[in-house]
Protein backbone atom coordinates (compact mmCIF):
# COMPACT_ATOMS: atom_id res chain seq x y z
CA UNK A 1 0.00 0.00 0.00
CA UNK A 2 1.12 3.43 -1.11
CA UNK A 3 2.15 5.84 1.30
CA UNK A 4 -0.46 8.57 0.52
CA UNK A 5 -3.47 5.84 0.52
CA UNK A 6 -2.08 4.61 4.00
CA UNK A 7 -2.29 7.78 5.71
CA UNK A 8 -5.94 8.91 5.36
CA UNK A 9 -7.20 5.03 5.72
CA UNK A 10 -5.29 4.71 9.26
CA UNK A 11 -6.38 8.07 9.94
CA UNK A 12 -9.99 6.91 9.48
CA UNK A 13 -9.49 4.21 11.71
CA UNK A 14 -8.37 6.29 15.08
CA UNK A 15 -10.92 8.28 14.43
CA UNK A 16 -13.23 5.33 14.57
CA UNK A 17 -11.76 4.13 17.48
CA UNK A 18 -11.44 8.00 19.09
CA UNK A 19 -15.03 9.04 18.90
CA UNK A 20 -16.48 6.83 21.57
CA UNK A 21 -13.92 7.21 23.89
CA UNK A 22 -14.52 10.87 23.28
CA UNK A 23 -18.46 10.47 23.71
CA UNK A 24 -18.07 9.06 27.18
CA UNK A 25 -15.28 11.26 28.22
CA UNK A 26 -17.71 14.01 27.52
CA UNK A 27 -20.78 12.76 29.36
CA UNK A 28 -18.66 11.89 32.47
CA UNK A 29 -18.33 8.46 31.80
CA UNK A 30 -22.34 8.13 32.81
CA UNK A 31 -24.83 5.35 32.27
CA UNK A 32 -28.18 5.04 30.68
CA UNK A 33 -30.60 2.80 30.49
CA UNK A 34 -31.82 1.53 27.10
CA UNK A 35 -33.72 -0.92 25.63
CA UNK A 36 -34.25 -2.27 21.94
CA UNK A 37 -37.69 -2.83 20.60
CA UNK A 38 -37.54 -5.87 17.79
CA UNK A 39 -37.20 -4.12 14.57
CA UNK A 40 -39.35 -4.83 11.82
CA UNK A 41 -38.41 -6.20 8.69
CA UNK A 42 -39.81 -4.62 5.92
CA UNK A 43 -37.17 -5.94 3.66
CA UNK A 44 -39.69 -9.12 2.74
CA UNK A 45 -36.53 -11.02 3.11
CA UNK A 46 -37.50 -14.67 4.78
CA UNK A 47 -35.27 -17.32 5.45
CA UNK A 48 -33.90 -20.17 8.00
CA UNK A 49 -33.52 -17.51 10.92
CA UNK A 50 -35.45 -14.60 11.66
CA UNK A 51 -33.65 -11.35 11.03
CA UNK A 52 -35.76 -8.71 13.40
CA UNK A 53 -34.70 -11.30 15.76
CA UNK A 54 -31.41 -11.41 14.89
CA UNK A 55 -30.81 -8.09 15.00
CA UNK A 56 -32.33 -7.38 18.57
CA UNK A 57 -30.05 -10.26 19.75
CA UNK A 58 -26.99 -8.72 18.46
CA UNK A 59 -27.46 -4.53 19.42
CA UNK A 60 -28.27 -5.81 22.78
CA UNK A 61 -25.40 -7.90 23.37
CA UNK A 62 -23.33 -4.78 21.60
CA UNK A 63 -24.80 -2.41 23.87
CA UNK A 64 -24.00 -4.08 26.61
CA UNK A 65 -20.31 -4.57 25.88
CA UNK A 66 -19.42 -0.95 25.63
CA UNK A 67 -20.81 -0.29 29.34
CA UNK A 68 -22.07 2.74 28.77
CA UNK A 69 -25.92 1.77 29.37
CA UNK A 70 -27.63 0.07 31.56
CA UNK A 71 -29.21 -2.55 29.01
CA UNK A 72 -32.49 -3.48 29.74
CA UNK A 73 -34.58 -7.42 28.50
CA UNK A 74 -35.94 -6.41 24.95
CA UNK A 75 -39.58 -5.24 24.76
CA UNK A 76 -41.44 -8.78 24.66
CA UNK A 77 -38.66 -9.67 27.88
CA UNK A 78 -39.72 -6.95 29.82
CA UNK A 79 -43.65 -7.84 28.87
CA UNK A 80 -43.08 -11.86 29.86
CA UNK A 81 -41.82 -10.28 33.67
CA UNK A 82 -44.41 -7.84 33.93
CA UNK A 83 -46.54 -11.05 33.50
CA UNK A 84 -44.83 -12.84 36.05
CA UNK A 85 -45.21 -10.28 38.11
CA UNK A 86 -48.46 -9.80 37.71
CA UNK A 87 -48.95 -13.91 37.90
CA UNK A 88 -47.26 -13.67 41.54
CA UNK A 89 -49.25 -11.24 42.67
CA UNK A 90 -52.42 -12.95 41.73
CA UNK A 91 -52.12 -14.74 44.92
CA UNK A 92 -52.20 -18.54 42.92
CA UNK A 93 -47.89 -18.71 43.13
CA UNK A 94 -45.88 -19.85 45.87
CA UNK A 95 -45.26 -16.82 47.92
CA UNK A 96 -41.02 -16.49 48.71
CA UNK A 97 -37.88 -14.91 48.75
CA UNK A 98 -37.19 -15.36 44.86
CA UNK A 99 -41.23 -14.63 44.11
CA UNK A 100 -41.19 -11.73 41.49
CA UNK A 101 -42.51 -8.43 42.84
CA UNK A 102 -44.27 -5.55 41.17
CA UNK A 103 -42.73 -1.71 41.84
CA UNK A 104 -39.44 -2.46 41.03
CA UNK A 105 -38.68 -2.69 36.87
CA UNK A 106 -35.98 -0.30 35.49
CA UNK A 107 -37.33 2.16 33.25
CA UNK A 108 -35.76 2.75 30.14
CA UNK A 109 -34.41 6.36 29.12
CA UNK A 110 -33.76 5.76 25.52
CA UNK A 111 -36.03 3.21 23.18
CA UNK A 112 -33.77 1.83 20.48
CA UNK A 113 -36.44 0.98 17.51
CA UNK A 114 -36.28 0.91 13.90
CA UNK A 115 -36.70 -0.70 10.28
CA UNK A 116 -34.88 -3.36 8.23
CA UNK A 117 -35.21 -1.55 4.65
CA UNK A 118 -33.42 -3.88 2.61
CA UNK A 119 -31.46 -7.24 2.42
CA UNK A 120 -30.08 -8.40 -0.93
CA UNK A 121 -27.39 -11.52 -1.61
CA UNK A 122 -24.77 -11.39 -3.89
CA UNK A 123 -24.13 -8.10 -4.78
CA UNK A 124 -21.13 -8.49 -6.16
CA UNK A 125 -22.40 -10.78 -8.82
CA UNK A 126 -20.17 -13.93 -8.23
CA UNK A 127 -20.54 -16.72 -10.82
CA UNK A 128 -21.14 -20.30 -9.99
CA UNK A 129 -24.77 -19.63 -8.51
CA UNK A 130 -27.83 -20.55 -8.80
CA UNK A 131 -31.23 -18.42 -7.95
CA UNK A 132 -33.65 -19.09 -5.40
CA UNK A 133 -36.82 -17.17 -4.89
CA UNK A 134 -34.97 -13.93 -6.63
CA UNK A 135 -31.30 -14.17 -4.66
CA UNK A 136 -28.28 -15.68 -5.98
CA UNK A 137 -27.18 -18.69 -3.29
CA UNK A 138 -23.58 -20.03 -3.56
CA UNK A 139 -20.76 -19.28 -5.80
CA UNK A 140 -17.52 -17.01 -5.36
CA UNK A 141 -17.86 -14.02 -4.64
CA UNK A 142 -20.56 -14.03 -3.00
CA UNK A 143 -21.92 -11.25 -0.32
CA UNK A 144 -24.97 -10.32 1.58
CA UNK A 145 -26.12 -5.98 2.02
CA UNK A 146 -28.41 -4.95 4.62
CA UNK A 147 -30.03 -1.70 5.04
CA UNK A 148 -31.34 -0.43 8.49
CA UNK A 149 -33.36 2.67 9.43
CA UNK A 150 -32.48 3.25 13.48
CA UNK A 151 -33.91 5.41 15.61
CA UNK A 152 -33.05 6.97 19.34
CA UNK A 153 -36.49 8.10 21.12
CA UNK A 154 -36.79 9.68 24.33
CA UNK A 155 -39.16 7.49 26.43
CA UNK A 156 -40.38 10.33 28.86
CA UNK A 157 -41.66 12.90 25.71
CA UNK A 158 -41.73 9.99 22.67
CA UNK A 159 -39.57 11.97 20.26
CA UNK A 160 -36.78 11.03 18.18
CA UNK A 161 -33.69 12.30 19.63
CA UNK A 162 -31.43 11.56 16.52
CA UNK A 163 -31.80 8.82 13.56
CA UNK A 164 -29.50 7.39 10.86
CA UNK A 165 -29.98 5.19 7.66
CA UNK A 166 -27.12 2.01 8.52
CA UNK A 167 -25.22 0.21 4.88
CA UNK A 168 -23.23 -2.77 5.61
CA UNK A 169 -21.92 -5.32 3.72
CA UNK A 170 -20.96 -8.84 5.11
CA UNK A 171 -18.11 -10.66 2.36
CA UNK A 172 -16.53 -13.69 2.63
CA UNK A 173 -13.37 -11.87 3.73
CA UNK A 174 -14.20 -8.59 6.28
CA UNK A 175 -12.85 -6.41 8.96
CA UNK A 176 -13.59 -7.25 12.46
CA UNK A 177 -16.44 -5.48 13.90
CA UNK A 178 -14.36 -4.88 17.53
CA UNK A 179 -17.28 -6.58 19.03
CA UNK A 180 -16.96 -10.25 20.79
CA UNK A 181 -20.68 -11.44 19.23
CA UNK A 182 -19.51 -14.86 20.42
CA UNK A 183 -22.17 -17.57 18.97
CA UNK A 184 -25.41 -15.61 18.62
CA UNK A 185 -26.00 -17.33 15.28
CA UNK A 186 -26.16 -20.67 17.74
CA UNK A 187 -29.74 -19.36 18.05
CA UNK A 188 -30.50 -19.04 14.26
CA UNK A 189 -28.69 -21.87 13.31
CA UNK A 190 -26.02 -20.98 12.97
CA UNK A 191 -25.79 -18.38 10.36
CA UNK A 192 -23.16 -16.31 12.32
CA UNK A 193 -20.27 -17.08 9.90
CA UNK A 194 -22.91 -16.50 6.40
CA UNK A 195 -22.00 -13.14 4.49
CA UNK A 196 -26.06 -11.88 5.80
CA UNK A 197 -24.96 -12.28 9.71
CA UNK A 198 -21.79 -10.90 8.72
CA UNK A 199 -23.74 -7.39 7.45
CA UNK A 200 -26.26 -7.65 10.18
CA UNK A 201 -23.30 -7.80 12.92
CA UNK A 202 -21.35 -4.77 10.98
CA UNK A 203 -24.77 -3.14 10.93
CA UNK A 204 -25.26 -3.23 14.72
CA UNK A 205 -21.66 -2.01 15.38
CA UNK A 206 -22.48 1.32 13.30
CA UNK A 207 -25.51 1.53 15.26
CA UNK A 208 -24.12 0.85 18.69
CA UNK A 209 -21.33 3.34 18.03
CA UNK A 210 -23.78 6.37 16.27
CA UNK A 211 -26.10 5.76 19.73
CA UNK A 212 -22.70 5.99 21.40
CA UNK A 213 -21.97 9.52 19.76
CA UNK A 214 -25.15 10.64 20.77
CA UNK A 215 -24.93 10.53 24.29
CA UNK A 216 -23.40 14.03 25.15
CA UNK A 217 -26.54 15.45 23.32
CA UNK A 218 -28.36 13.61 26.10
CA UNK A 219 -28.93 15.33 29.32
CA UNK A 220 -27.99 12.96 32.07
CA UNK A 221 -30.23 14.01 35.63
CA UNK A 222 -30.41 12.08 39.32
CA UNK A 223 -32.73 13.61 41.89
CA UNK A 224 -32.30 14.16 45.41
CA UNK A 225 -33.53 11.07 47.40
CA UNK A 226 -32.49 12.41 50.95
CA UNK A 227 -30.40 15.33 52.59
CA UNK A 228 -29.49 14.85 55.70
CA UNK A 229 -26.67 16.12 58.46
CA UNK A 230 -24.69 17.74 55.76
CA UNK A 231 -24.74 14.60 53.23
CA UNK A 232 -26.80 14.55 50.22
CA UNK A 233 -28.26 11.42 48.98
CA UNK A 234 -28.83 10.94 45.24
CA UNK A 235 -30.51 8.39 43.32
CA UNK A 236 -27.63 7.02 41.02
CA UNK A 237 -24.72 5.12 41.97
CA UNK A 238 -22.28 2.82 40.65
CA UNK A 239 -24.82 1.05 38.18
CA UNK A 240 -25.08 3.85 36.22
CA UNK A 241 -21.21 4.34 36.36
CA UNK A 242 -20.72 7.64 38.85
CA UNK A 243 -17.81 7.47 40.46
CA UNK A 244 -16.19 9.09 43.99
CA UNK A 245 -14.82 12.79 43.73
CA UNK A 246 -17.40 13.44 40.52
CA UNK A 247 -18.91 16.57 40.86
CA UNK A 248 -22.97 17.17 40.19
CA UNK A 249 -24.80 20.69 40.36
CA UNK A 250 -28.59 20.67 42.43
CA UNK A 251 -31.32 22.76 42.09
CA UNK A 252 -34.83 23.64 41.75
CA UNK A 253 -35.59 22.11 38.41
CA UNK A 254 -38.51 24.45 36.67
CA UNK A 255 -39.99 22.74 33.22
CA UNK A 256 -41.69 24.41 30.56
CA UNK A 257 -44.17 23.63 29.04
CA UNK A 258 -46.20 24.17 26.03
CA UNK A 259 -49.91 26.20 27.32
CA UNK A 260 -51.51 24.73 24.08
CA UNK A 261 -50.45 21.27 23.76
CA UNK A 262 -48.66 20.62 27.13
CA UNK A 263 -45.78 19.50 25.66
CA UNK A 264 -42.31 20.11 27.23
CA UNK A 265 -40.51 22.74 25.69
CA UNK A 266 -37.30 22.80 28.09
CA UNK A 267 -35.97 22.83 31.30
CA UNK A 268 -34.00 25.13 33.44
CA UNK A 269 -32.58 24.88 36.97
CA UNK A 270 -31.73 27.62 39.44
CA UNK A 271 -28.55 26.01 40.68
CA UNK A 272 -28.86 25.83 44.42
CA UNK A 273 -25.08 23.86 45.32
CA UNK A 274 -22.94 21.70 44.16
CA UNK A 275 -22.06 18.33 44.98
CA UNK A 276 -19.30 15.77 45.26
CA UNK A 277 -19.32 12.17 45.36
CA UNK A 278 -17.91 10.37 48.57
CA UNK A 279 -19.06 7.21 48.58
CA UNK A 280 -21.17 5.14 45.84
CA UNK A 281 -23.46 2.09 46.28
CA UNK A 282 -25.08 0.57 43.31
CA UNK A 283 -28.01 2.92 42.88
CA UNK A 284 -27.53 5.78 45.60
CA UNK A 285 -24.45 8.12 45.72
CA UNK A 286 -23.55 9.73 49.07
CA UNK A 287 -22.58 13.47 48.45
CA UNK A 288 -20.72 16.19 50.45
CA UNK A 289 -21.71 20.08 49.50
CA UNK A 290 -18.67 22.01 48.30
CA UNK A 291 -20.39 24.93 47.58
CA UNK A 292 -23.54 27.11 47.73
CA UNK A 293 -25.69 26.80 50.59
CA UNK A 294 -26.68 23.57 52.34
CA UNK A 295 -29.79 24.62 53.59
CA UNK A 296 -31.66 25.17 50.74
CA UNK A 297 -31.22 21.57 49.30
CA UNK A 298 -34.60 19.25 49.72
CA UNK A 299 -35.22 15.92 48.66
CA UNK A 300 -36.85 16.12 45.02
CA UNK A 301 -34.69 18.44 43.86
CA UNK A 302 -32.89 18.13 40.26
CA UNK A 303 -29.45 16.50 39.97
CA UNK A 304 -27.62 17.71 36.87
CA UNK A 305 -23.70 17.30 35.71
CA UNK A 306 -22.00 21.22 35.93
Amino acid sequence: MKLRTFVPVLLIVVLVAVSPMLAQEASGGLRYSITVSKFENRAGWHGQWDIGDAWGTILTDMLNQTGRFIVLGETDMRMEALNEQDFAASGRTAQGKKAPVTGQMTPAQLLVKGAITHVQYDTGGGGGAIRIGGFRVGGKGKKAEINVTIYVVDSTTGQVMASKSITAVGKDKGMRIGYDTGGWGAAFGGHKKDNLGKAVEAACAQAVDFIVAQLPNIPWTGTVVLAKNGKVYVNRGAREGVQPGQEFIVGEVEVLRDPDTGEVLDESMEEVARLRVDRVKEKLSICSVVSGDPGRIRKGMGVHLP
